[in-house]
């Protein structure tokens, strides 16, 4: 193919350019016309466009205009109508209104004529009762006079006054009501006495026959053998300085007298002479009594009784089956052991209100469980009542508050000496196996000082009361005989009598279990035949 040359394409170029202007002048004449006549068509029929919309909008405007005069017309002619029918309802409901006001009005007017009738007729009653009340007051007087003169004639005839005459009445009333009374009382409480001993005979006596606790005693003196009386110098030491060591650091007396081969050990705090006896022993066997040595045994007997603290306090626990204690609270049990009560073991005590109350308890359907735990912490408060100011009532509801005890277990602590009212049955099963587990025989020791005082103060008792002539106190204080006036105390008073007493010995004295208050009356007639 033969190739074109640049000056060849620009020849072309110049000649196509030269060609396209030739063709444009010799067309521009021709476009030029045809286009002013196109403008000249489009002009007139715009401007008839124009023309043909603007009087369509002048008819619009028209057609607007008289619809919104006819409307305005409508809504006048609308308004004017609700006006002229809101203005009748209105005329009608004042003259509603008047005539009701009118009604009330003449109501009203009768009304008033009414209470003004009324009141004439009250007035003229008022009148009348006046006159009434004048001629009452009138009669009244005569028969007051009357009644005077009656009364003085009565006085006269009977030789008694008014006041002497109620007096007597009174006197006579009120010794029928006493004797109906002490009739009503004595049969309700033979009737109660006799129901409530018996059920309560049967649940006791269930609970005391599968009850069998060890009975311990404790005394306020320790004995601690010795293999010889030689041994008795080497403890008393050189001027007496080993004795004395040894009790300045147990707090417990050493008795070395003429006994053979035994020293005596006296002290109150059991604690304390349990130390002392074990220390004692120790230095016996060991051999070897000075000072140094005396306190390092002192040391490890407080450690072995601290042991022995603890173990007797999960004793207690696991014999009653009491779980979930605090280990403070096992610990203050453990301590019991070391406590006594008028002779008898704390804890040994313990035990056995807890068994007690828990056989109670399944007898009569209640919580065995609630009713151990109460029992088994009632006397809690004894192992440190040495040692804080109060009752051990109260100091053991303290301990028990402080390690978040139950209600029902601090009611029972609280009353089981009669100190609070008790508030629910495991209370009252806690105080009577108290009671059983303090006044059976042999439970408890008392000093003859002691003995004597509560017997004279049984006696002090029961003849404060003026109906009574001679008392006695018998069954080492478990029961008081009374002799009563019978010119002063009826057959059928003599419950009342026997109540008076029980409550006052309840209110005044300390005691453990019950007393039994006997009362005697007899009446004899002597009669001589001649």
């Amino acid at each position: 193919m033969k190739e074109v040359s640049v000056i060849e394409y620009l020849f072309l170029a110049i000649g196509l350019i030269i060609g396209g202007a030739g063709c444009v002048a010799v067309l521009w004449p021709k476009v030029k016309k045809s286009y002013s006549k196109g403008y000249e068509d489009r002009k007139q029929k715009a401007e008839a466009e124009f023309e043909s919309a603007e009087k369509e909008s002048q008819r619009l405007i028209s057609e607007a205009e008289k619809s919104a005069e006819r409307r305005k017309r409508d809504a006048l002619m609308e308004v004017r109508e609700e006006v002229h029918k809101s203005r009748l309802e209105l005329e009608k409901d004042v003259r509603e209104r008047r005539l009701e006001i009118q009604r009330t009005e003449r109501r009203l007017q009768q009304k008033d004529e009414t209470v003004d009738k009324k009141m004439e007729t009250l007035e003229k009653k008022d009148e009348a009762l006046n006159r009434q009340i004048r001629d009452i007051e009138i009669r009244q007087a005569d028969v007051e006079e009357i009644l005077k003169k009656q009364l003085e004639k009565l006085e006269s005839i009977s030789g008694l006054t008014i006041d002497e005459a109620k007096q007597y009445l009174l006197s006579n009333i009120e010794d029928e009501v006493k004797h109906e009374a002490a009739i009503l009382v004595k049969d309700i409480y033979d009737r109660a006495k006799e129901d409530g001993n018996r059920k309560a005979k049967e649940v006791l006596s269930t609970a005391i026959q599968k009850c069998a606790a060890d009975h311990a005693s404790e005394i306020t003196v320790s004995v601690v053998a010795l293999p010889s009386d030689e041994m008795k110098g080497r403890i008393i030491g050189r001027e007496g300085r080993n004795i004395r060591t040894l009790e300045t650091l147990t707090g417990i007396d050493l008795i070395i007298d003429d006994t053979p081969e035994a020293v005596i050990l006296s002290g109150f705090d059991p604690i304390r002479r349990e130390v002392a006896r074990i220390a004692l022993e120790k230095l016996i066997v060991d051999g070897r009594i000075h000072p140094a040595r005396i306190e390092e045994m002192v040391e490890k007997a407080k450690k072995e009784v601290e042991n022995t603290i603890r173990e007797e306090g999960d004793r207690a626990t696991f014999e009653t089956g009491v779980h979930g204690l605090h280990p403070e609270v096992i610990r203050l049990l453990g301590r019991l052991k070391y406590r006594t009560s008028y002779g008898q073991n704390v804890l040994a005590h313990s035990i056995e209100v807890s068994h007690l109350a828990g056989l109670m308890a399944a007898e009569l359907g209640e919580d065995i469980t609630m009713a151990k735990r109460a029992g088994l912490l009632h006397d809690i408060g004894k192992s440190v009542d040495h040692e804080i100011e109060g009752s051990h009532v109260t100091i053991g509801a303290d301990i028990l508050k402080k390690y978040r005890e139950g209600d029902e277990v601090m009611n029972a602590v609280l009353a089981h000496h009669g100190d609070v009212e008790a508030t629910s049955i495991i209370s009252v099963l806690v105080q009577a196996a108290d009671s059983i587990s303090a006044a059976r025989p042999g439970a408890r020791r008392e000093t003859l000082e002691t003995y004597v005082k509560r017997l004279q103060k049984l006696e002090e008792i029961a003849n404060s009361f003026p109906e009574v002539e001679k008392s006695f106190a018998i069954q080492a204080g478990r029961e008081v005989r009374i002799m009563v006036k019978p010119d002063q105390v009826t057959d059928d008073t003599m419950i009342l009598v026997a109540r008076e007493i029980c409550k006052k010995i309840e209110a005044e004295m300390d005691y453990p279990g019950q007393i039994k208050v006997h009362i005697i009356r007899e009446t004899r007639a002597v009669e001589y035949a001649k």
